[in-house]
């Protein structure tokens, strides 16, 4: 039974696996100087040679017909003697050389003898094995013209000649006429064949060379050939000089000059393939010596024509190559001629290509899409795909990535910047950053290349990624691109950076017609879009003419005319902008028409045809029309401003609230964070709120308690709010205001303040031991002397609450000032110092009595306690004089009964001491230091706000204060 090539390769490469593992009948260790073990095998398939170093050595083989000369980087002076007594089926002799360090063993083969050298278990081997059976192939071969001038040198042998320069390595084919050649890759190996029969030298090859691992020199009935064995996948290129050929290894390389293109054929019958193929020479069909089968040659003449990468079918593969064309048949009776320039593969019955098979190739046929003129413009071939379709040609160019991938960090990266500008052409941005950001991962190196950094920052404008883009864009190798420039000049439009936007498109603006109409509209209407920020209305009409000038496509130009409308409008022609306003409405994209409806409402609503209520439905219902992007958050904004225009607050906040944080990088974003923060400012720093009762104030407050600005406005806030809280003796929402002040917001000094400003109302809510601890938790080194002596009299205050009389005395210390001396007097009345109480009370009622009118109730208070004290003191001379002074003020005083038995004293007989103590209460002495300290928090002065901050400021302001 025939088997097919297809499976013929199977089995050999099965067959050579099996020589490797199979077991040797017979070995024989040789004796040899350290370093070096030799052991010598014989089985009934294969001999076979192993060699042990105790450290790495570097093996490398060479083959020149039938001699192998098998290399390794260090010397040793083995033992031959055994090597040589013991005979090894298919090898003639050993022989040994020493050479600059190096130590080489040449094995001479039998003709019918074949060779396999490797590496496996730490040892190096050679497996001599007898040759396949030729398999033999139905298509017959075409060679060159016989009355060509014969390319052979004289005496038959042409002499390879090698320069070596870096990672690259040259080999050179100096034939005497000109004549055909393919160089293509197989797997590891590189073929070099030659149209014509000659024996070809490598014995000048280097030795062990980076690129490859081995290099031998095969013949056939009317060709030659070279095989190079490499170490890992390399390019390879070819070219030629007149007669010389020259095929160059080295991590980078060029496509060959001219693309072989594949098409379907089925004009003449059968489907068959075709491609076109210039100087054609020769058809011829190789044995490869490792795998057991045959590969087609196709030879051309020069300049360099090939195939950009592999490509398989059903019945055949064409390989890889740099010059002509090789086939991997599948099937026995294919058939591969040329006739003129047109190569064609064939069957009897037809090929089986699908439509994606010949699409697929002819992808790959067109090339790669090349560089711009300079890095910043867009090619214009990068978004062809061609007849095949987008898939075939995102999948030709793909191809070459995955070689790419497995180089070092020093290979080339042409494929992946060829497929990036393919993606960039077809609008893959997402893509396109992937793929760039892969490049950079596996080859550092390229992140200082222009065109590198141009893409991907042209990537990521496409996606919208702005401020990465401004990095891309900043390197110094694109500073003085016109091309960039107008890139650079979008991005800064798109983040309102304004200045350095029209600096930009003015730098770029001789290099705009360069580009696709798609990006000359975008950049003309960004350009419109800065002039008018900037108010220059006669610019903007400019740039948006010549935007106009260039359509795009239905949605593009239906943008730029949103952006003409916009300048209609700030020319002072209303009411045409609100008919172009009225007309986009219409277009059924939603990011056009939603911002057309808006500004129509607006402009509606300064005209006075539509009320604020209908402006507010209309705006409310574009919210969730389109979300996302700078269109809602100017629909939000607008909303928020009608909502506040019309005292509906709370909407208005949650409005502001709703988006802007959402959208950071957006510069709308920015204007409505200020906005928010404005109209929170306004409402309790501006007096807004003023108008709500006190409860639902605090209600808003508390709700939107994170916009409350850090420093001296948000103090003043919350004083403000405090205030009208203590007025209606709200004292529990007073302190809860207070103490998320002092314990989330504030430092230092004003930290400091409103702790004592906490501590007062804590008084005031009869809490001294929560006002101690707000006046010890705010404790700092610095403080204004006048600050400091109030806390200590409220701290003074807090402790005569909690009974530590003496305590609160030390910390009044000598202070001899009035709120000190009320202080003392507290503290003395608690002690039951009645003499030393007295006396201050009495004091501190001074000469009021010379003067008519009602006494105040703290003024009450204190002349009824000093009457108590007095009279528990048995101090009738002073309580004689309270009577002589002050009862006048007995009739119109709140408690009149109170103060006269007060008065009367303890020797009227009217009331027991009990009884003085149940009159000489707190409440009249407390309410009025109640009132007092109202009083006080409604003179202070509020910390003066900072001037209106900027928007970029606001928003920063913001965005920085510590969160609820």
């Amino acid at each position: 039974m025939r088997l097919s090539p297809f499976l013929r390769r199977a089995a050999a490469a099965t067959a050579v696996l099996a020589l490797v593992a199979a077991p040797v009948a017979a070995e024989t260790p040789i004796a040899a100087t350290p370093g070096l073990t030799i052991r010598v095998g014989q089985a009934a398939e294969f001999s076979r040679v192993e060699f042990r170093w105790a450290s790495a050595a570097g093996m490398s083989a060479q083959r020149d017909g039938q001699v192998l000369s098998v290399s390794f980087g260090r010397d040793a002076q083995p033992d031959l003697s055994v090597l040589k007594t013991v005979p090894l089926k298919w090898v003639k002799s050993v022989a040994v050389r020493h050479d600059k360090a190096r130590v080489t063993f040449v094995f001479t083969l039998t003709d019918d003898a074949d060779a396999l050298t490797g590496s496996a278990d730490g040892a190096d081997f050679v497996n001599i094995f007898a040759k396949p059976a030729p398999v033999v192939v139905a298509a017959p071969a075409q060679t060159p013209s016989a009355d060509r001038p014969d390319p052979v040198p004289p005496g038959g042998v042409l002499a390879m000649r090698a320069t070596a320069s870096g990672a690259q390595l040259k080999l050179d084919f100096p034939w005497r006429n000109p004549l055909g050649a393919a160089v293509f890759r197989r797997a590891d190996a590189i073929w070099i064949v030659f149209d014509v029969k000659a024996r070809i030298d490598v014995s000048q090859a280097p030795k062990s060379p980076v690129q490859y691992a081995g290099i031998q020199s095969v013949s056939g009935p009317n060709y030659s050939a070279v095989r190079i064995s490499t170490r890992a996948p390399i390019a390879f290129t070819a070219a030629a000089d007149g007669s010389d050929w020259a095929v160059t290894l080295e991590p980078d390389s060029t496509p060959p000059e001219t693309p072989v293109k594949l098409v379907r054929d089925d004009t003449a019958g059968p489907a068959s393939l075709a491609g076109a193929m210039s100087g054609a020479t020769g058809v011829y069909w190789l044995a490869d010596p490792v795998v057991g089968d045959r590969i087609g040659v196709v030879t051309a003449l020069a300049p360099s024509k090939g195939l950009l990468g592999q490509r398989e079918f059903v019945e055949f593969s064409l390989l890889q190559s740099a010059q002509g064309l090789a086939i991997l048949p599948n099937v026995d009776d294919l058939a591969v001629t040329f006739n003129g320039d047109i190569v064609t593969m064939a069957r009897p019955k037809g090929l089986a290509l699908s439509s994606l098979d010949v699409k697929h190739a002819e992808a790959v046929s067109m090339g790669a899409p090349k560089a711009a003129a300079m890095p910043g413009l867009i090619g214009d071939d990068w978004a062809v795909t061609g007849a095949a379709g987008f898939l075939p040609r995102y999948d030709a160019l793909m191809q070459p990535v995955a070689d790419e991938e497995g180089k070092s960090q020093d290979g080339s990266t042409r494929a992946h910047i060829e497929l990036a500008r393919f993606m960039i052409g077809t609008g893959l941005s997402y893509e396109a950053i992937g793929l760039l950001g892969d490049t950079l991962r596996t080859h550092p190196g390229v992140g200082g290349d222009a065109e590198f950094r141009a893409l991907r920052g042209m990537a990521r404008v496409m996606a919208g990624r702005y401020k990465e883009a401004e990095t891309d864009f900043a390197v110094p190798a694109l500073d003085e691109n016109p091309a960039v420039s107008l890139w650079r000049g979008y991005v800064f439009a798109k983040t309102s950076q304004w200045a350095d936007a029209k600096k930009a498109f003015a730098g770029g603006a001789s290099n705009l017609s360069k580009f696709p109409p798609l990006w000359k509209q975008r950049f003309a209407r960004a350009a419109a879009e800065t002039a008018l920020a900037l108010n220059d209305v006669p610019g903007a009409r400019s740039w948006v003419n010549f935007a106009l000038a260039s359509p795009a496509d239905g949605t593009e130009d239906a943008a730029t005319r949103l952006v003409a409308a916009e300048v209609t409008q700030a020319e002072g022609n209303a009411p045409g902008a609100l008919a172009q306003y009225q007309a986009l409405a219409q277009v059924q994209a939603d990011d056009i028409s939603g911002p057309a409806q808006l500004r129509a409402a607006q402009i509606q609503l300064v005209q006075g045809t539509i009320t604020p209520a209908q402006a507010i439905d209309v705006i409310d219902s574009l919210r969730f029309r389109w979300r996302g992007g700078a269109f809602e958050l100017e629909t939000i904004r607008a909303l928020g401003q009608l909502y506040l225009s019309q005292g509906r607050y709370r909407e208005a906040l949650d409005a502001f609230r709703s988006a802007g944080k959402n959208l950071p990088d957006l510069p709308e974003a920015t204007q409505l964070q200020a906005d928010l923060s404005t109209a929170f400012k306004s409402l309790f720093l501006g007096g807004m709120a003023d108008g709500l009762q006190p409860i639902q104030a605090l209600s808003l407050f508390y709700d939107f308690k994170e916009l409350t600005p850090v420093g001296a406005d948000g103090d003043a806030m919350v004083r403000r709010l405090t205030r009208r809280l203590v007025d209606v003796d709200l004292l529990p929402q007073a302190e809860v205001l207070l103490k998320y002040q002092v314990d989330n917001r504030l430092e230092g000094v004003p930290k400091a303040e409103v702790a004592t400003d906490l501590a007062v109302v804590d008084l005031m809510d009869r809490k001294p031991e929560d006002a101690l601890d707000a006046i010890n938790a705010s404790r700092t080194t610095v403080l204004p002397g006048a600050l400091n002596l109030e806390r200590r009299i409220v701290a003074a205050r807090a402790l005569t609450g909690l009974g530590q009389y003496d305590t609160a005395l030390e910390m009044i210390g000598a202070d001899s000032s009035a709120d000190a001396t009320d202080a003392r007097a507290e503290i003395l009345w608690r002690q039951k110092n009645w003499p030393g109480s007295g006396a201050i009370f009495e004091r501190m009622l001074g000469d009021r009595y010379k003067t008519a009118g009602p006494i105040t109730a703290e003024q009450e208070g204190q002349l009824l306690r000093a009457a108590v004290a007095y009279s528990l003191a048995a101090d009738d001379g002073a309580l004689a004089r309270l009577r002589t002074n002050w009862t006048p003020f007995v009739a119109s005083a709140r408690n009149p009964d109170a103060l006269r038995v007060a008065l009367s004293g303890l020797n009227g007989g009217e009331v027991s001491p009990a009884d003085f103590s149940r009159l000489a209460a707190d409440n009249q002495v407390f309410a009025g230091w109640v009132a007092k300290m109202r009083a006080r928090f409604d003179q202070t002065p509020l910390p003066s706000p900072r001037p209106a901050p900027s928007s970029r400021q606001a928003a920063a302001q913001t965005s920085g204060a510590k969160p609820a």
